[in-house]
């Protein structure tokens, strides 16, 4: 009775505590009938909940794959991460998420132990695909702006390494629990599940640590390094740079973006790691189960704003998009959709782009290069750049699309 007690996070216990002498009706088992604990009205609001989560959800990243895969402007290397967000969102809210809203509207988790197990690493392992996206796609756009690789630049065999390496060590770090390295089990509200964060055994919380480390600290880290690099670096170009005087406008609207990428980094996952961590140091500690539940539910709505944040602020994406809707041809004139002419391409594409990190990677490498040109190099460019108008583009075929 013990084992089948640590097996649905203390809801067993719970359960019994509350139960009234002789009461042998009562449940004590969240996969067999609800906890008489919770009042009905709380799974109904959650079911209510998860329903517009998950439809939201469903629909902007459904749209997003169907946009990109109907557009093939939208295809290239800076994009693949973006699509593999919105297909790993896509994924948590398509099994996560309709599992929720039935157990929700249930009010216990009717399915089974199977699919409690199915649940918890599905919603658990697209989730972390979804955050070492968001890494992954930082790191890409301090690469492609500040070329720390010099003339090596970012390719589609460079996103296609990205992109294995999101799903190999997601998978690698969430697949232990369906072993016996902690396990995946009942959360304390009955109608979600999730990494057993209450056990008290020592090789379970080893495996709660490492997926902290792994898992959140890592990817935020790498999110911070990549576009505090990336913020040094535009600053240096704009005080550089006099001739690119415009560049500090598009700077402080990537500084904004920036900003709200991190925040909603933060919003999103910081509560449900912080419950985790809270559990696991102190798994004796009462928590009403309404309000554990909170992280859980909260988290899963980061699958809605992602696509805002990352895809619909995009300039070029909400062109194919419109046109898409319009119900026009399949491939849009580029040059409408990226301003490649001399001198408009510093100024006017600035303005008229203006919070979209794609101008920015569009033409500031060509400058931050000639940081580091000897003067010889230095006059050559600056005769070139006379004679041309304006400073230098890059080719055609990288600065055809509007990355985001």
């Amino acid at each position: 009775m013990e084992q089948h007690a640590a097996a649905v996070n203390g809801v067993y216990s719970e359960s019994t505590a509350s139960a009234e002498p002789g009461d042998a009706a009562q449940p004590v088992d969240p996969f067999t009938g609800p906890l008489k604990s919770i009042d009905p009205w709380n799974y109904t609001f959650l079911a209510c909940l998860m329903f517009v989560v998950t439809s939201l959800s469903l629909t902007e990243n459904f749209t997003v794959m169907l946009v990109t895969f109907k557009y093939k402007q939208l295809r290239q290397p800076l994009n693949y991460i973006i699509v593999n967000l919105s297909v790993a969102d896509f994924l948590v809210s398509l099994i996560g998420g309709t599992i929720s809203f039935l157990t929700n509207a249930c009010g216990y988790f009717f399915l089974g132990k199977w699919a409690c197990v199915l649940e918890g690493f599905a919603v658990t392992f697209f989730g972390i695909v979804a955050l070492w996206s968001l890494a992954i796609l930082a790191f890409e756009r301090f690469f492609v702006i500040c070329r720390p690789l010099k003339n090596v630049r970012l390719g589609g065999k460079h996103a296609a390494l990205g992109l294995l390496f999101v799903w190999t060590f997601s998978f690698i770090c969430t697949i232990p629990p369906v072993f016996g390295w902690n396990r995946y089990t009942v959360s304390k509200i009955g109608t979600t599940c999730e990494p057993n964060w209450y056990s008290t055994d020592y090789y379970d919380h080893t495996y709660i640590i490492t997926f902290f480390v792994t898992c959140f600290i890592l990817p935020l880290g790498v999110i911070i390094v990549s576009y505090g690099k990336l913020m040094q670096k535009l600053r240096k170009v704009s005080n550089t740079h006099g001739r690119l005087g415009n560049a500090r406008k598009p700077d402080r609207a990537v500084a904004r973006m920036v900003i709200v990428m991190i925040i909603a980094y933060m919003v999103g996952w910081t509560p449900y790691a912080a419950f985790s961590i809270t559990v696991t140091a102190c798994p004796t500690i009462h928590i009403d189960p309404r309000l554990a539940a909170a992280p859980a539910f909260f988290s899963k709505t980061a699958a809605v704003y992602n696509p805002v944040i990352y895809v619909f602020m995009n300039k070029q994406f909400r062109k194919c998009l419109i046109q898409m809707f319009k119900g026009n041809g399949a491939n849009i004139d580029s040059s409408h959709m990226n301003q490649t002419s001399d001198k408009g391409a510093v100024t006017g594409t600035a303005e008229s782009h203006i919070g979209e990190m794609s101008t920015i990677a569009a033409r500031v490498p060509m400058a931050l290069s000639n940081l580091e040109n000897t003067g010889e190099e230095d006059e050559e460019d600056e005769q070139d750049q006379n004679e041309n108008g304006g400073s230098k583009q890059l080719p055609l075929s990288e600065n055809r699309v509007c990355p985001l």
